[in-house]
């Protein structure tokens, strides 16, 4: 990391720099790593992001953390936990493990308060990022017409590249779960879930419904792209998708979806606009058919060091084919699975 452009980390509105330190390598659990953003890490002034009380005995702060993160406050040993304590001189109370609850920072100075609130938001922020993804946020494509053309597709390719190296049957999507995905998320409790599923509610209230004017949207699933550099060592092919009436209403709710859900802080900004498209061959899906939906190509813990590329050089000559057996008129409907 150049020490000039340290990376940014984005909490509660406000920016902060995460400086460069010398990490040590540890052959460990999960459950030993420490990580500790020191004085320097953060700033110690005032904050609006969250809400500090004045109690009897000083300054108060709640901090809503499921329960998986609580080990990285307490960090090995609690060293973690005694550290932030003495150098903000402040009482970190943590719920047992398991049980979800909040985080409460007591202090007789509000800045001790905040810099202890500042840097766990820092570090939990860290150690979320390392998390694989729980659960995507996905445009359902799977209507029977797509299905039924899409298994036509599969059944040609089998029979016109099957000898092409490391194409097989595995490698295709299930017909059931066709979709495009918008964007990953790492929801660590019921708390979390039932705030991406009110989030997205209000997001068909505020604008989906405006945009469709509650109507189901056309789009058409035509010609195919692959997503590395050579088609001869491929991983994922998918099909695109557009609006049947050359209208860009689906990419405007595709960005504004994501837009709300980084905002929100349930999801990483990856990428300016969303790319709409459908995976119809993974190499993930060889070992593991239901790989997708744990290990996507925009966030998450992949298993890359385990795919075996397949040649999709003849796949990719007749497209001609493949337009028409994908395409087909789909309604496109958002939700989070």
């Amino acid at each position: 990391m150049d020490i000039l452009r340290p990376t940014l980390i984005r909490i509660g509105g406000r920016v902060y720099r995460k400086n460069l330190v010398h990490e040590q390598v540890h052959q460990q659990e999960e459950e030993d790593e420490d990580f500790y953003a020191g004085p320097g890490d953060c700033a110690d002034e005032p904050c609006d992001a969250f809400v500090v009380e004045e109690t009897e005995k000083g300054f108060q702060c709640r901090v809503e953390v499921p329960s998986p993160l609580y080990k990285y406050v307490i960090g090995k040993k609690g060293e973690t936990k005694k550290r932030l304590e003495t150098e903000t001189r402040t009482s970190i109370s943590i719920p047992k493990p398991g049980v979800e609850g909040e985080i409460v920072i007591t202090g007789q100075q509000r800045s001790g308060v905040i810099s202890a609130r500042t840097r766990i938001d820092v570090l939990l922020d860290s150690f979320r990022k390392k998390q694989p993804f729980t659960h995507f946020l996905s445009f359902a494509l799977n209507q029977p017409a797509v299905q039924e053309k899409f298994l036509q597709f599969k059944e040609e390719v089998l029979e016109k590249c099957a000898k092409d190296h490391g194409v097989s049957s595995s490698l295709f999507q299930n017909p059931a779960k066709l979709h495009l995905t918008l964007g990953t998320l790492v929801l660590l409790n019921e708390q979390e879930i039932r705030k991406a599923c009110d989030l997205l509610q209000r997001c068909k209230e505020d604008f989906v419904d405006k945009i469709t004017g509650g109507r189901p949207l056309a789009v058409e699933v035509a010609g195919v792209e692959y997503m590395n550099d050579d088609p001869a060592m491929t991983d994922v092919l998918y099909a695109k998708v557009h609006m049947k009436d050359g209208s860009d209403r689906l990419q405007v709710i595709a960005d504004q979806l994501v837009e709300r859900f980084v905002a929100s802080g349930l999801m990483l900004k990856e990428w300016d606009r969303v790319k709409l498209h459908a995976t119809v061959m993974n190499t993930l899906f060889r070992k593991d058919p239901g790989a997708e939906e744990r290990n996507d190509t925009t966030a998450g813990k992949s298993s890359f060091k385990e795919r075996e590329s397949f040649n999709g050089r003849n796949i990719l000559k007749f497209s001609c084919v493949m337009h028409e057996a994908l395409d087909g008129d789909v309604k496109a409907g958002s939700g989070a699975d």
